[in-house]
C-alpha cells in the first residue's frame, strides 16, 4: 500500500481542517500525519483517524536556525518513511516539507494553498513571503488552490504554473451535512443573536464588528474562538470590549461549535482575508444566514441577497447596515437560512471533497 504523509505546522490543523478525511484516505493509502509536538493532540488525532502521527517541530514564525533544523528533520523523516506522496497544507509546513521532500526524492509533492498572506503585508515582509510561496511551488510537483479566489491570486501574482483545478467546489474538507444540520430552537424575535467563530485577531474584522454591533439594539453577540495576540493583536479597547462588553459573551475555543450555532439567528464573519473558510459553510449547513465580507472564499460560499449578505472589508458602516437589516427582519433571516442549508448541502458535502481528493491522488500517482 502506498504511503501518504500529510504535514501541517500545528496539530490543530490536522485535527480541525482534516477531520475525518485522514481516516477516509487511510482506507486506500497508509496515511501518516506530521505536525509540531503536542502529545495529547497527536494521541487524539491518531485514535480518531486510525493513523500514525509523528511529532516534528515546525515554527509558524520565521526562525532561520529552527527552520533549518525542521528542514533537516523532515528530510530524514522522508528518507526513513519513503512515502509516495507528501502533501502539506499550511505556509511554513509547505515550504519546508516541499523542499525536504524534493531533496529526499519523494515522487509526488503536493501543497494546498488555503490562502495567501503576502498580499496583506507590506514592504520586505510581503516580498519575502512571496518568494517563500514561489519556492514552495518550485519544489512541489502539484499545487492545489483551495478555491477559485485563491487560484486567481496565485495566477495574477505569477506564483506558479503548476496549478490543478479547484477540487469539488472548493474548501479543504467540506462538511458533514448530517453533523452540521439545523436544530429546532425556541424563537425570540425581541433579541437577535449573532455568533462569530474564529480566532480573535485583527484580520478577522473584530474591530469593525465592535463598531457595528455597539450600534445595534436588542441584539446579543457570542464570540467563539481563542485570542492570538502574539501574531495579529487586537487593540486594547477591542480586547476590553470582548471581555467586558455589554451583551457580548466570549467563550474561547470550542471543539464543538454546534451548540453556539444552534442558539444563534445570524452568523457573522467580517474577515479581511480568507482562503476558503470553514465556519460560514458550517453555519449555512445549520440553517443560518451569513453576513460576511466580499473577499476570496466568502464570496464563493455566500450568495449575496439569497443565503446571506456580503459587505466590503474594513467597512463597519456596511457591516452595521447588513446586521441591522437581518436583525429587523426575522422572516428574511428564516428564508435565507433555509436557502443556505440547501446551497451548502448541494455544493460542499464532505464526501464530494474526499472523493475529489482521492481521484486527484490517483491521477498524479
Amino acid at each position: 500500500m502506498k504511503k501518504i504523509i500529510r504535514v501541517a505546522a500545528i496539530p490543530a490543523s490536522l485535527d480541525i481542517l482534516l477531520r475525518g478525511q485522514l481516516q477516509f484516505l487511510n482506507n486506500y493509502y497508509e496515511v501518516v500525519g506530521v505536525a509540531s509536538p503536542d502529545k495529547e493532540m497527536h494521541k487524539k488525532i491518531a485514535e480518531r483517524e486510525g493513523i500514525r502521527t509523528v511529532e516534528l517541530n515546525i515554527e509558524r514564525r520565521i526562525s532561520l536556525l529552527k527552520d533549518l533544523k525542521s528542514l533537516i528533520d523532515l528530510y530524514l523523516l522522508f528518507r526513513r518513511e519513503k512515502p509516495h506522496i507528501v502533501h502539506s497544507l499550511t505556509p511554513k509546513a509547505g515550504l519546508l516539507s516541499m523542499i525536504a521532500a524534493r531533496l529526499a526524492k519523494v515522487p509526488v509533492r503536493v501543497h494546498t494553498f488555503t490562502g495567501l498572506i503576502f498580499p496583506w503585508k507590506k514592504g520586505y515582509i510581503s516580498k519575502l513571503l512571496k518568494i517563500m510561496d514561489r519556492l514552495t511551488c518550485m519544489a512541489a510537483t502539484s499545487v492545489i488552490p483551495e478555491g477559485e479566489g485563491v487560484k486567481k491570486d496565485l495566477i495574477e501574482n505569477c506564483i506558479t504554473k503548476k496549478l490543478s483545478n479547484v477540487l469539488a467546489n472548493g474548501n479543504i474538507n467540506g462538511i458533514d451535512t448530517e453533523y452540521y444540520k439545523p436544530i429546532p430552537k425556541i424563537s425570540d424575535n425581541t433579541v437577535t443573536r449573532f455568533v462569530f467563530v474564529g480566532r480573535l485577531v485583527h484580520d478577522k474584522g473584530l474591530e469593525e464588528l465592535k463598531e457595528a454591533f455597539e450600534r445595534l439594539d436588542n441584539a446579543e453577540l457570542t464570540l467563539v474562538g481563542p485570542f492570538e495576540q502574539e501574531l495579529d493583536p487586537l487593540s486594547e479597547n477591542c480586547r476590553k470590549w470582548i471581555k467586558n462588553g455589554n451583551r457580548v459573551m466570549s467563550v474561547g475555543y470550542k471543539d464543538d461549535i454546534r451548540p453556539y450555532l444552534a442558539q444563534a439567528d445570524v452568523f457573522v464573519l467580517p474577515s479581511h482575508r480568507e482562503g476558503f473558510p470553514n465556519t460560514p459553510i458550517q453555519a449555512g449547513g445549520m440553517g443560518l444566514p451569513v453576513v460576511a465580507t466580499n473577499i476570496c472564499g466568502c464570496n464563493e460560499i455566500v450568495i449575496n441577497g439569497v443565503t446571506g449578505l456580503l459587505v466590503e472589508p474594513h467597512n463597519s458602516e456596511q457591516l452595521y447596515q447588513a446586521m441591522k437589516s437581518l436583525a429587523d427582519n426575522p422572516p428574511l433571516r428564516k428564508e435565507m437560512g433555509l436557502k443556505a442549508r440547501i446551497h451548502i448541502t448541494e455544493k460542499f458535502s464532505q464526501q464530494n471533497v474526499w472523493n475529489a481528493l482521492l481521484e486527484f491522488y490517483r491521477n498524479v500517482s
